[in-house]
């Protein structure tokens, strides 16, 4: 058979010179819908995608159909910065042209300048009024935001919030496309009269799977009632520093198909899970005020009431920096953690942390920060072993380690009882990098120590990598 090389060629197959070759040149990019022209600019920049109108009379109108808008006061233009006057008059100059009914997402960020809180709210509301989908704000002053048309834009999927805005609540909020709330530093204040001051305050959000709010003042005294059926992530943190009054409203959650937890703040407000058997992971971090100690037992019994709503969790951080040493009976009334494996604490007593060892009987790794507190007054002699130390513990992390009597009786309760035991790591305290102990001999001290379990390595950081 004749290779191809060695084929005759015909006339089919001659080339034609490069000479008489004819290239027909098409603007095939003009020649599409106004509707996905305006698609595609919605990938550019903004100021890219306005650029656009001098390429011809075609291309004149086709910018204001996009369906993405984000605005930035730190834009480039012509490789410099805009300054505020040049970015408000691009922004109005957007809009007076903008003919688009329907955005798909909108992002404004205001940064470096500070603007008329009217001028604002404006640029806000026109954008509510277009049927907009994801809706991001940043702004780094005060602004009271158009309560009325946020709440009344059906059409939002996702809402970022990130300023210190003053946000009012009416009595009923209903956002039926609603998916994924972020709201960072809101004050929450009630839209009442002395009518309806005593009505809860209701969030309705059908389809809502994320809410988290951060650094957020709810100064309202009313209660708020989330009613979201499929809400899979709740993150709350919340400060009432500012404030000298005690806060007697509760937030309630209804969710069956809550999974992850996340609680930081003071407690001041009572917080109701409803449906909470389905959380798996869980972080509860609370921080109390030292002027605040009248309140400390309130609180304790708070954190406890939190706790006993989540018995199906399977990690757990659990950090209260100043709480114990005003509320040592927090766990005494909890739960069995039947399904816990990971639990993270700090500033824990000796009988807390019993306490909660013997809750958690297939407890696999236990991460426990700042030491132990107490533990030389609890008669380990007499200590009924926990059970997840017989059959599931495996890891210990001990960081931010003291070296006093209490860590050092604990490490020994570990190595002489926890029979499963495989890993020990030991982190020293910062501290100790400037004190006048000798770790080296701590480390001969616990090396020497009687381990059940063979095979159970113990390691140690350094004190200047801790």
């Amino acid at each position: 058979m004749m290779n191809s090389k060695d084929e005759p060629m015909d006339d089919r197959t001659k080339q034609v010179p490069i000479e008489e070759t004819t290239v027909i040149e098409r603007d095939m990019i003009s020649t599409l819908h106004e509707s996905i022209l305006g698609h595609i600019l919605s990938f550019l920049p903004i100021i890219e995608t306005v650029r656009t109108c001098v390429l011809s009379t075609r291309w004149v109108d086709v910018w204001t159909l996009i369906t993405n808008l984000h605005f930035d006061d730190s834009f480039n233009y012509f490789d410099k910065k805009m300054d505020k006057q040049q970015f408000v008059n691009f922004v109005e100059k957007v809009f007076l042209h903008f003919t688009n009914s329907s955005i798909k997402s909108f992002s404004l960020c205001l940064t470096c300048y500070q603007y008329d809180a009217s001028l604002v709210n404006e640029w806000i509301s026109f954008i509510l009024e277009r049927r907009v989908q994801k809706f991001h704000i940043q702004y780094a002053n005060k602004l009271f935001l158009p309560s009325k048309s946020l709440f009344s834009c059906n059409s939002l999927v996702e809402l970022v919030l990130q300023g210190r805005f003053n946000l009012t609540l009416p009595v009923l909020v209903c956002l039926p496309n609603l998916e994924n709330i972020k709201i960072s530093g809101i004050k929450l204040v009630s839209d009442f009269d002395s009518s309806n001051y005593s009505k809860d305050i209701t969030l309705s959000f059908p389809i809502l799977k994320v809410f988290e709010a951060r650094g957020c003042e709810w100064s309202t005294m009313q209660n708020i009632s989330l009613q979201v059926p499929l809400l899979e992530r709740f993150s709350l943190a919340i400060w009432n520093h500012h404030s000298n009054e005690s806060c007697e409203s509760t937030i309630k959650v209804y969710s069956q198909h809550l999974t992850d937890f996340s609680y930081e703040g003071d407690l001041e407000h009572d917080i109701v899970l409803c449906g909470s058997s389905s959380i798996h992971n869980a972080s509860i971090v609370i921080v109390i005020d030292e002027d605040k100690k009248d309140r400390m037992e309130k609180d304790g019994f708070r954190t406890c009431k939190l706790l006993r709503q989540i018995p199906e969790v399977e990690r757990l951080k659990l950090l209260f920096y100043k709480v114990l040493r005003h509320a040592s009976d927090i766990f005494t009334n909890l739960p069995v953690f039947g399904k816990l494996t990971y639990l993270q604490l700090n500033e824990v007593t000796g009988e807390a942390l019993l306490q909660l060892l013997h809750n958690s009987p297939i407890l696999n790794t236990l991460v426990l920060l700042n030491g132990v507190s107490n533990l030389n007054k609890v008669d380990l002699t007499s200590v009924m072993v926990p059970h997840c130390f017989l059959s599931s513990f495996k890891v210990f992390q001990f960081k931010g380690f003291n070296a006093n009597k209490c860590d050092l009786c604990l490490v020994k309760f570990m190595m002489a009882n926890a029979t499963t035991l495989e890993k020990m790591t030991i982190s020293p305290a910062f501290w100790m990098r400037y004190a006048d102990i000798d770790f080296g001999k701590v480390k001969e001290e616990i090396l020497s120590l009687p381990k059940c379990y063979s095979f159970c390595v113990i390691e140690f950081s350094n004190i200047s990598s801790s």
